[in-house]
């Protein structure tokens, strides 16, 4: 025990006794000198041991790692015990023996200096780290001696596992406090830390050890923007796939705290967490609760910002809110003789015949003979999801999780869970049967952020969603009703989930929404889409060639065991009163409310309002409710489009060619919405046009000059279709213009000639681009004025050579000649032999194509 009189202050290297245990092997080298095996002992060693053991001793209770809720963002405090009530004889153990154990601190420290033996400083790391291990005063201990972390930080480097693992353990320790983090920071302990997880095979406690390190240091809000730009992103992505449990929850740990920095966002996103985190949540129902955890902790900041919210979702998870235990309490489940599916789809008894003890309707799930009968993946999937969220309600376990949460905290950060799909979606239609309005609000409001693909729209209407929100439209909170028409105006999205829209009568309500005078811009908004895709007149083509059954949901549920009860129902095919709610739409005071917006509204609103005054016209031939109204004024205001004046403005103020082309690029998306109300607007004209009574009252050369200056404005070539008919239709009717030849001129050169250059350029079809080029060849060669300028001003001479060396036969030809008259100008020689044409037209002639001589010409014309 000599060592043990050797003063910690000692400015002197100690003194080396190597102290031999029984059966240690000697070997003796040639030279004289002695080499000891691993099993030899020094006095540092034993002074180690002897630390551990004094450090193990007086701190016999467990040391648990519990995540710090105020104020630290998620670390994990390493100073927190689980030990209410230690055992009468600690005080005096500990009072004891740490003292004594502190005493060496300083020993141990210089035991990891570069000029002592590996082995030696391998057993002081370990000694520190189990000594560090003691809590927040040991930390303070260990921290008075500068050099200690730096000490530490170079063993990251040693060849041996245990040192690395009682480095990495030391590192861990010390920053789990909030004073000390920074210190290891600076100490490049990241640094070191990012190489050594790099090597390809690891001991897992050291990656545990290292890993948790990192996790400690992400706590602090600069050092996350430090480790999130680093090379550890991803490692620590990579080791979510570890198969070392405690691994993973460390990697989820860092991902977790790197999200709370908002700035990290798009970092981690193009890392590809988020299906990583996702998949925890989603296919590993028995994994570990802490990895499970921090994703969940991880993905719920992702889903505040609206965009990641969507790649959130479509991993299979539903953002749900958190309402509290008690607001469950109101719920009660209808009890009904016989049961109907979650969207309420009545089960039908094919036999009088009563089942015996009447296990036929309490086990109808279970009497269905899987040969004979076919139900749908998604109704079994909501009939599961209803079971299972029912169930948690009755016994009052639903929503467990969120009552260790303060009330304050949850009213502050109006929390969120996320759940698996079929959990989510029947939790968010079991919270719209409550009768706390505000948990329906946030409700709704998930429904309609999560209804974002065709499927998850299909599971909230197998789900029974549809009804509930039908229902709450006639709710006397105003926040509700904004929530609750946003929602269907999503899920309305789908033709499948508008068909059933409809069938629950929501053209009633939402028509005397519109028709009050009082309610909201966002709810008159939001009513006017969904009503606008429900009375849609072009969606009878759309159902009949885009559209058809949704995962055979057309087949029936038939035949049952012992033939005792069968079920059949539709997905496809609702019933749907033509007499009664699709005639409301012809009321006089919803005609004069749609008429009014079209004067007053936005233009994504106008082309929504004159879409169903197009049904209207359809469904009354004779436009009775149409014209007792001012529609001229109306239809005036959507082709007065404030772009399309801004566009005209610029063009008289600088007479610039391509200033619409500038307007188009300085507002895209105003452009694009005009166009679409102009569209929409001129297809309802075009109807109009049909009565009589309108052709008389419209004054026709208004609208023909106002129809010309759309047709040659920046508004979109597809919104110049409809443009161009109602102009050629107004025309005809008119009396006051003697010769069609000019409509005919400016339709041609501002419509038809734009629509077969993009059909030529942007077609997959071969035969489709032929035809465009021989009806292209047909106007030049008839000798439109300026039609060979409109062809080269949209670009078409690129895609006429490439058409001429790929296409058909028939396309060549209709290619060589329109370049061929295009030639004609040699103002377009340049363009030409830029576009390629000279090699491929010699190729033509060498090859004696059937074109070759059509083919010499034009290169003869070249040439000059």
């Amino acid at each position: 025990m000599f060592a043990l009189t050797i003063p910690t202050t000692s400015k002197l290297k100690p003194l080396r006794f190597v102290l031999f245990p029984p059966n240690t092997n000697i070997e003796i080298f040639p030279t004289g000198s002695r080499i000891y095996r691993r099993s030899r002992v020094s006095a540092y060693s034993k002074l180690a041991h002897r630390s551990c053991r004094l450090c193990s001793k007086s701190n016999s209770r467990p040391i648990v790692a519990t995540r710090v809720s105020n104020g630290d963002d998620g670390a994990f405090d390493a100073t927190s015990q689980q030990s209410s009530s230690p055992p009468p004889d600690f005080e005096e153990e500990k009072s004891a023996s740490s003292g004594l154990g502190d005493g060496y601190v300083a020993l141990f420290v210089r035991m990891l200096g570069l000029d002592h033996d590996p082995l030696d400083r391998e057993q002081a790391i370990i000694a520190l780290w189990k000594y560090s291990l003691g809590g927040k005063q040991c930390i303070d201990t260990l921290m008075r001696f500068p050099g200690c972390i730096n000490l530490t930080v170079r063993l990251l480097r040693s060849n041996s596992s245990l040192a690395c693992e009682g480095a990495a353990g030391l590192l861990r320790s010390l920053s789990s406090v909030n004073l000390y983090r920074n210190s290891v920071a600076e100490s490049g302990a990241i640094e070191e830390i990012n190489r050594l997880l790099r090597q390809s095979s690891l001991a897992p406690e050291v990656k545990e050890q290292s890993m948790s390190t990192l996790w400690n240091l992400s706590v602090d809000e600069k050092l996350r923007i430090k480790l999130a730009k680093s090379d550890i992103l991803p490692l620590t992505s990579k080791y979510l796939e570890d198969e070392d449990v405690k691994v993973k929850e460390a990697a989820g740990g860092i991902l977790a705290n790197l999200a709370l920095s908002h700035v990290n966002h798009r970092i981690l996103v193009e890392a590809g967490v988020i299906p990583k985190l996702a998949k925890f949540l989603t296919s590993d129902p028995e994994g570990s609760k802490v990895i499970k955890k921090e994703a969940k902790n991880a993905l719920l900041e992702f889903v505040k910002d609206g965009y990641y919210k969507i790649l959130v979702v479509e991993e299979g998870l539903v953002p749900v809110p958190l309402i509290g235990a008690e607001a469950y309490k109101s719920f009660s489940p209808g009890v009904h003789s016989w049961p109907k599916l979650p969207d309420g789809t009545e089960i039908e008894r094919a036999s009088v015949k009563p089942s015996r003890y009447g296990a036929s309707e309490l086990l109808l799930g279970l009497n269905i003979d899987d040969k004979s009968a076919n139900i749908e993946e998604e109704k079994v999937n909501a009939i599961v999801g209803r079971t299972q969220q029912q169930f948690l309600a009755r016994i009052g376990a639903i929503e467990w999780e969120g009552k260790r949460t303060s009330d304050s905290e949850s009213s502050d950060r109006q929390q969120l869970t996320l759940l698996p799909w079929m959990d989510g979606v029947a939790r968010l239609v079991l919270i719209l049967e409550l009768e706390d309005k505000t948990a329906i609000k946030r409700a709704a409001e998930s429904i309609a952020d999560v209804s974002i693909n065709e499927h998850m729209r299909i599971a909230f209407k197998e789900a029974g969603a549809v009804k509930h929100l039908v229902r709450l439209l006639n709710c006397d909170d105003d926040a509700v009703r904004v929530a609750v028409t946003q929602a269907l105006e999503r899920l309305s999205a789908s033709n499948v989930v508008c068909q059933k829209i409809e069938s629950e009568g929501v053209l009633g309500p939402l028509i005397n929404i519109l028709k009050c005078s009082e309610i909201s811009k966002t709810i008159a908004e939001k009513s006017l889409n969904t009503i606008a895709r429900i009375l849609d007149p072009s969606k009878e083509m759309k159902l009949k060639f885009h559209d058809g059954p949704v995962n055979g949901s057309e087949k029936a549920l038939s035949g049952v065991r012992n033939n005792a009860i069968s079920a059949s129902f539709s997905t496809t095919d609702y019933p749907i009163s033509n007499t009664t709610t699709r005639n409301d739409v012809l009321d006089s005071a919803f005609v004069a409310r749609l008429v009014e917006i079209l004067k007053s509204s936005s233009p994504s609103l106008q082309g929504k309002a004159a879409s169903v005054l197009e049904f209207v016209a359809l469904t009354d031939p004779t436009m009775v409710s149409i014209m007792s109204v001012d529609i001229e004024s109306a239809l005036n205001a959507v082709f007065l489009q404030k772009i399309l004046r801004i566009s005209g403005l610029k063009f008289l103020l600088y007479g610039e060619p391509d200033v619409e082309d500038q307007v188009s690029e300085a507002y895209p998306v105003e452009v694009e919405e005009a166009g679409l109300a102009i569209s929409a607007a001129s297809r309802l004209m075009a109807r109009l046009l049909d009565c009589q009574h309108f052709q008389d009252k419209v004054n026709s050369s208004h609208f023909i000059g106002l129809l010309r200056k759309i047709l040659k404005s920046c508004i979109p070539l597809h919104s110049k279709d409809w443009v161009a008919a109602c102009l050629v239709k107004l025309s005809s009717l008119s009396s006051d213009i003697p010769s069609l030849d000019p409509i005919n001129v400016e339709v041609t050169l501002y419509q038809t000639i734009p629509r077969l250059v993009e059909q030529i350029k942007t077609s997959f079809s071969l035969e489709a681009q032929e035809a465009a080029a021989v009806e292209l060849n047909r106007i030049i060669s008839e000798e439109v004025v300026h039609s060979a300028r409109a062809v080269v001003s949209e670009g078409a001479i690129c895609p006429l050579v490439k058409l001429i060396e790929e296409g058909s036969e028939r396309a060549v030809e209709a290619g060589l000649a329109i370049l061929y008259n295009l030639s004609m100008g040699r103002e377009n020689h340049s363009l030409i032999v830029a576009a390629g044409a000279v090699p491929v037209l010699r190729r033509i002639v060498l090859s004696q194509r059937p074109q070759w001589e059509r083919a010499l010409h034009l290169l003869r014309n070249l040439s000059t």
